[in-house]
């Protein structure tokens, strides 16, 4: 059974095994590193520069196995009404099990029920059907846009579509 707890600085070795190229780890995480291979202290220090403000959480989804997935939340504004999920990923060799599915469930129940967020949003890069399909079906929905957000990743540029789910 799949459970959300509090990340850990240990789960960043984790996380980062995951990671197996240069491509994935952009979409994971567009522009926010400046190098690749990241690793797992680049990870807590900029965890640790996010966590600063207090308006930002990050956490792992775990169960029998350990560590399945990771993902973080932050407020984008001041009321504290609107989450955005953001570094969304699973487990490499648990792909295609439901794991994110599940993982975003969960993260959604916390947020609508716990945290009582009236909207969370996320981006996904186009080219990234599998996580743009998972995110649908946990209840997001296409966020349309004039401007979408556009980053210059190995030598292309690359759309994001803006997505949200309300309680």
């Amino acid at each position: 059974m799949l459970r959300l707890r509090s990340y850990k600085r240990d789960d960043a070795r984790v996380i980062v095994s995951w990671i197996s190229d240069e491509f994935a780890f952009r979409q994971w995480s567009a522009d926010r590193y400046e190098r690749w291979p990241v690793t797992a202290a680049d990870v807590n220090a900029n965890y640790d520069a996010c966590m600063a403000g207090g308006s930002f959480f990050a956490l792992t989804a775990e169960d029998e196995k350990g560590p399945a997935g990771h993902l973080t939340m932050r407020w984008t504004d001041e009321e504290k009404t609107i989450l955005r999920f953001g570094f969304i990923i699973v487990d490499s060799e648990r792909r295609g099990q439901g794991l994110g599915h599940e993982m975003l469930r969960l993260a959604l129940r916390h947020a609508f029920d716990a945290l009582k967020a009236e909207k969370v949003t996320l981006a996904v890069f186009k080219n990234n059907e599998p996580a743009y399909r998972c995110y649908k079906a946990a209840g997001f929905k296409d966020v349309p846009s004039e401007t979408p957000e556009r980053y210059h990743v190995l030598g292309e540029v690359w759309t994001c579509r803006e997505m949200e789910c309300l309680p």
